[in-house]
């Protein structure tokens, strides 16, 4: 994979109470990804950036939520979101340090 569809993969990290709970649980993370990734492109993308060994990964299409206002119906965008296991005893630091 080229390092520009690697970067353009992981969109951003996902943080939810489900989340914290399967990492305490399974060491798992969460991820916001691209609509259009594939399941081997993320395990690829997050074993190169975080420098891990990715057992599993599981995704799943989020609808938009739609809300009602005074100008009629609105809706959030589709996204997709992907549970990263990683192997025991390694973990993914989202800390940027200097």
């Amino acid at each position: 994979m080229n390092r520009e569809r690697l970067y353009s993969v992981l969109v951003a990290p996902h943080f939810s109470e489900k989340v914290s709970v399967l990492g305490d649980q399974s060491n798992q993370y969460g991820f916001k990804v691209a609509s259009n990734a594939t399941k081997v492109e993320i395990k690829e993308a997050v074993e190169q950036l975080f420098n891990v060994s990715v057992e599993n990964v599981s995704t799943m299409n989020v609808k938009g939520k739609v809300k009602r206002t005074a100008r009629g119906r609105s809706r959030s965008k589709n996204w997709k979101k992907a549970y990263v296991r990683i192997a025991q005893g390694q973990e993914i630091d989202f800390m940027v340090s200097d």
